[in-house]
């Protein structure tokens, strides 16, 4: 697998990685066998980067990467998670040091490790990135031992690039996909020149860009694909990446008639997230071994031609860009 530098960590990671999401919950049903089969037939692939979050089913993700681990022993891939959703209500006032090391300490838990290697706030309130106190809290828990290095996750790129101004911030993670294209105007061209390390997270745009959807598509009650459409739950963006849904479908099949060859529409999307050179690893989602194996794929694919990408490119600016481009 096409493997790259985590900014400025010292560690290496495959570009496609694991996220852990949609084994936790909030995607419809995902049996804990069909869950551990899928991160297990990822690592066999060579994925070495999970990432997960302690809001995901409560802790249920934490949980089953923890067995899974246990299971596989030998070498450990890196794992991150975030901290944060936990707050009720979810107010910047919130993000406390003593807030912060409770749910540090209940991840290690989760996790059953004396340290976490990557810690990242969980997409806080835009306000949070303005308290240096916040980030001043994370250095103590490096300091501490508690956490290895820790980022942030984000959902506008001002909150992205407020936070790599914190000399400390290892990461970012944020949506990119062929139907999020902001990232690349200034943030990505910062975060090299920072060395700092970026998470591409909803790459196939919660699925729309496997080309499996039609408007037909029926999901489950608890997936977030029905229920927060309109930012309901959270930040819309999350979903779809905040494109409305026929308009998404339009664009795929625009995408799925200007593609050569024959590999299929995820595996391009997501080595099209890897075009970008500021781009550590993309972490699509899994609820099968199939899934995974088919996801980790796509680190093996050849670079896209330039055709292709502008093609995209324009099916971006033209039926996408209105949509979401000005909003985060």
């Amino acid at each position: 697998m096409l493997t790259r530098e985590f900014g400025r960590t010292g560690w290496r990671v495959g570009a496609v990685g694991f996220g852990a999401w949609a084994i936790g919950g909030t995607w419809g049903e995902v049996s804990e066998a069909d869950a551990r089969a899928a991160l297990h037939a990822a690592l066999d692939e060579g994925v070495n980067f999970v990432d997960t979050a302690d809001v995901y089913g409560d802790g249920r993700s934490e949980r089953i990467i923890r067995e899974v681990l246990k299971d596989r022993g030998g070498d450990r891939p890196i794992v991150a998670t975030k901290a944060g959703r936990r707050l009720n209500p979810h107010v910047a006032e919130g993000y406390t040091r003593a807030n912060l090391e409770a749910f540090i300490d209940r991840s290690l838990s989760n996790l059953g490790v004396d340290i976490l290697d990557l810690v990242q706030l969980h997409c806080p309130p835009t306000e949070v990135f303005y308290r240096p106190e916040v980030f001043g809290a994370l250095d103590d828990l490096v300091r501490e031992g508690k956490i290895r290095h820790y980022g942030v996750s984000v959902e506008k790129v001002e909150e992205a690039l407020k936070a790599i101004e914190f000399p400390n911030v290892a990461s970012v993670q944020i949506i990119w996909n062929m139907f999020r294209q902001r990232p690349a105007e200034l943030f990505f061209s910062q975060a090299l020149k920072k060395h700092v390390a970026v998470i591409a997270r909803v790459p196939l745009a919660s699925g729309l860009l496997t080309g499996k959807m039609s408007r037909d598509s029926i999901f489950a009650a608890d997936d977030h694909r029905a229920f927060n459409r309109d930012g309901a739950a959270f930040d819309k963006g999350e979903t779809f990446s905040g494109v409305p849904f026929d308009v998404a479908l339009d664009a795929v099949e625009a995408v799925q008639a200007a593609l050569p060859g024959d590999t299929p529409l995820a595996q391009v999307a997501l080595r099209w997230c890897l075009m970008e050179e500021a781009v550590s690893v993309v972490i699509p989602g899994a609820k099968t071994a199939d899934q995974a194996r088919s996801n980790a794929a796509a680190g093996r694919l050849p670079p896209l031609d330039e055709g292709t990408m502008e093609v995209v490119r324009e099916i971006y600016r033209s039926r996408i860009a209105p949509h979401v481009h000005q909003l985060w």
